[in-house]
């Protein structure tokens, strides 16, 4: 009964030490085998990590392509292309615009010059014109001046007053004849109906019958205008009612 009582005890005690010198031992395990063992389990329960990762990794190769798509859209060489065909034009119309812009201004410029040139000379030829038509008249001028001085250097002594006036009366003659000549008319309106654009009223006379109302009563001084130009007014009296 002891002996196998003894005998108990020594192959519990030895399958207690097999059994702690294998959970300790690690030659006693297979690595390799319990390696694939961990990779089943994990395929079995499924990692969440591992889950996840390939999730997000299969999320953001999907967003990287819709990335790279927005980025690089189909068309963008020919569009980049057009837009530098367009801006290689926009150069070359502003640039044949400055052209004829300057083309242009220079023009502007030459022409005012011109005109400024035409202006200047056209006033120098119209007071060159002017200047000539006033010697004209001064030098017909100066033969009735010759004239009155002659008259005035007769000898009263030798002299009737018949020669004397028969002799102003040619001087007047020959002026008015040298005054007709340079467009010169003379405005003697009496008996006329009176007319404010050529006539200057000095007086009002009553009048003796209708016919005379707005007429010329008589001459004070007699006008003159040149060429259809009012040089100077005749100034008149005219009749008026009562």
């Amino acid at each position: 009964m002891t002996e196998q009582t003894t005998n108990h005890d020594e192959t519990v005690d030895s399958e207690a030490s097999d059994a702690g010198g294998s959970d300790s031992d690690p030659v006693g395990v297979n690595p390799e085998a319990a390696t694939e063992k961990d990779g089943a389990a994990s395929k079995e329960e499924g990692d969440p990590t591992a889950e996840a990762g390939a999730s997000a990794t299969g999320e953001g190769g999907v967003q990287s392509a819709d990335v790279h798509d927005e980025a690089v859209p189909k068309g963008t060489a020919d569009e980049a292309r057009g837009r530098a065909s367009s801006t290689g034009d926009g150069v070359a119309d502003r640039s044949g615009l400055q052209s004829e812009f300057d083309a242009l201004n220079d023009r502007h410029l030459r022409l005012v010059a011109e005109f400024n040139n035409f202006r200047r000379r056209s006033e120098q030829e119209r007071m060159s014109a002017w200047t000539r038509a006033q010697g004209d008249l001064v030098g017909k001028l100066l033969d009735v001046l010759d004239d009155l001085q002659r008259v005035a250097d007769l000898d009263l002594s030798n002299a009737s007053v018949e020669a004397i006036m028969e002799g102003i009366d040619l001087v007047e003659r020959k002026f008015m004849r040298q005054l007709e000549e340079a467009g010169v008319e003379m405005v003697d309106p009496e008996g006329e109906a009176f007319d404010p654009e050529r006539m200057e009223a000095m007086m009002r006379v009553p009048a003796e019958t209708d016919a005379q109302v707005d007429t010329v009563a008589q001459v004070f001084q007699k006008g003159y205008s040149l060429k259809g130009t009012l040089v100077r007014p005749a100034r008149v009296s005219v009749y008026t009612r009562g």
